[in-house]
């Protein structure tokens, strides 16, 4: 279905690291559009005194909880959107066990709140959510006979060991190869978190059968560059290094080293969810965004030290592991380069660079 009404957009989350962005880049893109911002500013993540964020022209900000329904019915009904792009929501792995209730309520509810209200107000022809790789799970391998599956999650008692290797399901021969994850992979969630991305996916896909709008579903690999919180230690790796570093502290790679990401700079995603709100592609489609390339977190930490000028003893490999991580992580972006017309144009190298300096600006 092509949705080439942009008369109106609601952006949830639209404060935040990748909404503020894609906020300019709708104005841009859309400069007769009414565009409203829905965002609750949290302190973790925006500052204990975040005030309303500076919006282009024919911008308005709503500050409020997509938990709270009666909230996000007023931002459906005063900016009766034809297009919504779905932000908001709790990050982190690890937090996400310790703060269930919270993460369920902002993911879980809070789409279930859109979805409601949506409903009750007509006009809405599509909702853009920003997903996530971490549906995956350990993600996507290949047997020696060239047949796929998702990666078991791993053994702490094993990680504890030293072994931080994936196994397969009965039946699957060695030696096993890391593939990029496509939407073709079944979901895999070992997270709290993936758990509650998972399920935004499904009660978007379920309700908007027949309902008269399309959902479509953009999962994000990792996610990085300028803006990015320093203070949020949930919102990825790369920050948490930049914070670190600055703070003349050393770094700590956890397991090996040879955790594998796909890092995909900011304004490359950014560019996919403009594109999304008005491609022509089915109710419920899936579309991985990423760099389409692995790199390990030791190999992009020395990158991002030699960035910021950090002493080349500044990182060491610690064996230490967090449960719910996964091991090995990258894109098959075949079906956004084709179904979007898009291709990631940020080097990691280049966007590293661009990290840096306006971290240590």
């Amino acid at each position: 279905m092509r949705n080439d009404d942009a008369s109106s957009i609601l952006v949830t989350g639209g404060a935040g690291f990748i909404g503020s962005r894609l906020v300019k880049a709708l104005r841009q893109c859309h400069p007769d559009a009414r565009i409203m911002v829905l965002d609750n500013l949290h302190p973790q993540v925006h500052g204990p005194d975040a005030s309303p964020p500076v919006l282009p022209e024919g911008c308005s900000f709503l500050m409020g909880d997509v938990g709270e329904q009666e909230v996000v019915e007023h931002a459906v009904a005063e900016s009766r959107p034809a297009l919504v792009y779905h932000l908001a929501a709790e990050t982190g792995t690890g937090q996400s066990y310790d703060e269930v209730v919270r993460y369920c309520r902002a993911n879980v509810a809070g789409t279930a709140n859109l979805i409601a209200a949506i409903r009750r107000h007509a006009g809405t022809r599509r909702v853009v959510l920003a997903a996530s790789r971490a549906v995956y799970g350990e993600g996507g391998y290949r047997d020696a006979q060239g047949r796929e599956f998702v990666g078991l999650p791993r053994d702490p008692a094993a990680m504890a060991r030293g072994d931080f290797s994936v196994g397969a399901p009965p039946g699957f021969e060695p030696p096993y190869q890391a593939i990029a994850s496509h939407a073709g992979l079944p979901p895999a969630p070992a997270s709290i978190y993936a758990s509650t991305k998972l399920m935004q996916e499904y009660l978007l896909q379920q309700a908007g059968e027949g309902a008269g709008w399309d959902a479509v579903m953009l999962r994000f690999q990792n996610v990085y560059g300028p803006g990015q919180s320093l203070r949020n230690p949930y919102t990825g790796v790369l920050s948490i290094f930049c914070s670190q570093l600055l703070a003349g502290q050393g770094l700590a790679i956890f397991e090996d080293g040879n955790i594998a990401r796909d890092f995909v700079f900011v304004d490359d995603v950014v560019d996919a969810l403009v594109r999304a709100g008005s491609a022509d592609l089915p109710h419920g489609a899936v579309l991985d965004v990423g760099s389409g390339e692995a790199v390990t977190i030791l190999e992009v930490a020395r990158t991002l030290m030699e960035a910021l000028g950090a002493p080349a003893d500044a990182c060491s490999v610690s064996g230490q592991f967090r449960v719910g991580d996964v091991r090995h992580a990258r894109a098959d972006i075949s079906a956004a380069r084709a179904l979007l017309g898009w291709e990631p144009r940020v080097r990691l190298a280049d966007g590293l660079g661009q990290l840096a300096r306006w971290a240590g600006a």
